[in-house]
C-alpha cells in the first residue's frame, strides 16, 4: 500500500483505491461481519417507534451524551483569569483529553497540567503527586496563580484538596501567599456547566470570602458580568461592547478570549489577557452581578448573593430580540444609563433581517439540543422567528428548567408541538428525528452522525445539520462568532436561513426534474 511523495491523498480518496478496498472486505471476511441485508434489516429496525420506546427506556448506557464532564468546565474558567494555569488533579490521561477537546474547537494550544495520579496514587491517595505537581508546575510555566479542580480518580479516594494544598504550602513546596484557588469536580456526577460554576466559586471564595471588611456594595462604581461556560469568544467581546456603548464600567469576571485568540505574530503567549486578581478582589465593591447563564451558575449565585450581598438581577440568556431587550433595561434599571441609539439603531437592523427572512423560516421544525441556558434562548429565538421546535434536548438540565422551556413554548403559537428532553442522550434524539422528522437540526459537530443516518435511509429521510453550539470540530472559526445580544441574533439568522437557502438549492438542482424553481432569487 503505497502513497505517491508527489501526491498524498486524504483518506477518503485512498481508500476508494482498489487495493485498500480489497483489503477491507478481506478484513471484513475474517472479522466475519454480518452481511448487508442484515445491517439494514436491523438499521431499519432502529428507525421505528418500537425501536424508540425501548431506546427511551434504557437505564444504564448512556450512548453520545451531548455533554463533557466537570474537570473540562474548570478548566475553561481557570484560562479566563490572567497568567493562570489550571491544574488537574487526576490522571495523565484525563488532561490530555481536556487539552485536545479545546485544541479542535478553538484550534489554539490550551496550557493545562496534571500531577499524573497512577496506581500506587490511587490506592495510598495523591498527596505526594501534588506535592511535586504544584512544585514543578509553578517553577516550569512561571504563573501567577494555579487553579485546582480533580477527576474522578481524586474524587472515589476522596483526596482533599483544601488538605493536600495547605500540606504542599507548609512543606515549603509553594509560598504560603502563592494563589491555589480550588474546586472539587467529580466526573461523574454533573456536567461542564457545573465544573466551570465550581471553578469560579472556588476563585471567588480563595480572594474574598476572608476578606470582605472594608467592602462596600457599589463603591466600585462597575457593574461585574459573570460569563459562565461560554465558548463563542465573540459572546464576551459583543457584552463588552454594548455595555461599553451604555456608558457602563464593567468587569468580566473570567474572560479567555485572548488566551484562545492570539495572534500568529511570531511571539508565543502561553498566558494572556484575563481577568486580574485585583479585579477579583474588588468585585464585591461592584454594584451588582450579572449572571449571562442563570441555569448553569447556581453555586456561583449563592456565593455572590450570601457573600458579596448583592442581589442578582433576574433575567434569561441574552440571546435573540426580546430576551437582549430584557438584558440592556435591565443593566439601564441597575445603573441609571440609558439605551444609546447605537444600540437601537442595531436592534432596528435585527427586526429588518427578521422582516426580511421570515417567510423561509415561519413553519420550518427544529430539532435542537445543547446545554441548559444556550438551549432555552436559542428556543426563544426560533419562537420568535416563526419556526417551530418540535424536540429540545439537553441532557444537562434540571425539571426546573423543563417547566421553564416548556412556559416559553405554551406562550407562543409556534411551540404547541413540541417535546422538551432532559438527561437524555444523541442516541435518543436520533430517535427522536426519525420517529418525528423535523426540517433541520441545530446542535455541535456530533450531530452529523445523525444527519448521516437520515440520509443512509434516504435522502427524504435526511435532516441536516446546522452547527450552532459546543464543540465544533468539523468546522473552522465558528468559535469566534457570537450567539448573544442583537448582533449574535444577527449570525444565528444568516447562519439558519443560508442553511435553509442551501437545503432549498439542493433540492432543486435536478436537470429538467426539479429545477423548475431553482430561482437565482430568493
Amino acid at each position: 500500500m503505497m502513497q505517491n511523495v508527489e501526491k498524498i491523498q486524504p483518506s477518503y480518496p485512498l481508500f476508494r483505491d482498489d487495493e485498500y478496498k480489497d483489503n477491507l472486505t478481506r478484513k471484513k471476511t475474517y472479522e466475519e461481519v454480518y452481511s448487508p441485508e442484515k445491517i439494514k434489516e436491523v438499521f431499519e429496525w432502529t428507525t421505528s417507534e418500537e425501536y424508540k420506546e425501548l431506546n427511551f427506556k434504557r437505564e444504564a448506557l448512556t450512548v453520545n451524551p451531548a455533554k463533557a464532564c466537570q474537570p473540562l468546565g474548570a478548566v475553561l474558567c481557570a484560562l479566563g483569569f490572567e497568567k493562570t494555569l489550571p491544574y488537574v488533579h487526576g490522571s495523565q490521561g484525563c488532561v490530555a483529553y481536556f487539552r485536545t477537546y479545546f485544541n479542535r474547537h478553538f484550534r489554539e494550544p490550551v496550557a493545562c497540567v496534571s500531577d499524573s495520579m497512577t496506581e500506587d496514587a490511587a490506592v495510598f491517595g495523591g498527596q505526594k503527586n501534588m506535592f511535586a505537581g504544584l512544585e514543578n508546575a509553578k517553577a516550569l510555566y512561571k504563573p501567577d496563580m494555579i487553579a485546582v479542580s480533580t477527576t474522578c480518580m481524586a474524587e472515589v479516594i476522596g483526596d482533599d484538596l483544601n488538605a493536600f494544598i495547605n500540606n504542599a504550602k507548609k512543606d515549603g513546596r509553594v509560598p504560603q501567599e502563592y494563589p491555589t484557588p480550588f474546586a472539587h469536580t467529580p466526573s461523574f456526577v454533573g456536567s461542564h456547566v457545573t465544573g466551570w460554576d465550581n471553578m469560579f466559586e472556588g476563585i471567588a471564595r480563595y480572594f474574598t470570602l476572608n476578606y470582605m471588611e472594608g467592602k462596600v456594595v457599589g463603591s466600585n462604581g462597575k457593574l461585574n458580568v459573570v460569563p459562565g461556560f461560554e465558548t463563542y469568544l465573540g459572546n464576551y467581546r459583543v457584552i463588552h461592547r454594548m455595555l461599553d456603548e451604555m456608558g457602563v464600567k464593567h468587569t468580566m469576571l473570567c474572560d479567555p478570549t485572548e488566551v484562545l485568540d492570539t495572534p500568529a505574530d511570531g511571539q508565543f503567549r502561553m498566558y494572556s489577557g484575563g481577568t486580574t486578581q485585583a479585579e477579583i478582589k474588588d468585585a464585591p465593591n461592584a454594584i451588582n452581578t450579572l449572571l449571562l447563564q442563570p441555569w448553569q451558575l447556581e453555586k456561583t449565585k449563592k456565593y455572590v448573593e450570601n457573600t458579596w450581598h448583592h442581589d442578582i438581577p433576574k433575567f434569561n440568556i441574552p440571546m435573540g430580540l426580546e430576551w437582549t431587550d430584557d438584558f440592556l433595561m435591565k443593566i439601564s434599571e441597575v445603573t441609571g444609563k440609558p439605551v444609546p441609539a447605537s444600540l437601537t439603531k442595531e436592534r432596528g437592523r435585527l427586526v429588518d433581517m427578521m422582516m426580511d427572512s421570515h417567510t423561509w423560516l415561519h413553519g420550518k421544525k427544529f430539532a435542537i439540543w445543547g446545554d441548559p441556558d444556550f438551549t432555552l434562548g436559542l428556543t426563544k429565538f426560533l419562537l420568535e422567528l416563526g419556526a417551530e421546535p418540535i424536540h429540545i434536548l439537553s441532557n444537562n438540565a434540571n425539571k426546573r428548567w423543563a417547566k421553564a422551556t416548556q412556559k416559553v413554548l405554551d406562550d407562543s403559537p409556534y411551540g404547541k408541538d413540541c417535546e422538551v428532553h432532559i438527561g437524555k442522550d444523541l442516541w435518543h434524539m436520533r430517535s427522536l428525528v426519525f420517529t418525528k422528522k423535523p426540517d433541520f437540526m441545530i446542535g455541535n459537530s456530533y450531530g452529523k452522525f445523525i444527519q448521516r443516518d437520515t440520509l443512509f435511509k434516504g435522502k427524504e429521510f435526511e435532516v441536516p445539520l446546522i452547527r450552532i453550539g459546543f464543540p465544533i470540530f468539523d468546522r473552522h472559526h465558528l468559535h469566534r462568532m457570537t450567539t448573544m445580544g442583537y448582533e449574535g441574533a444577527m449570525y444565528m439568522l444568516t447562519t439558519i436561513v443560508n442553511e435553509i437557502m442551501h437545503r432549498l438549492d439542493e433540492e432543486t438542482r435536478g436537470m429538467g426534474t426539479t429545477d423548475y424553481n431553482y430561482d437565482l432569487v430568493r
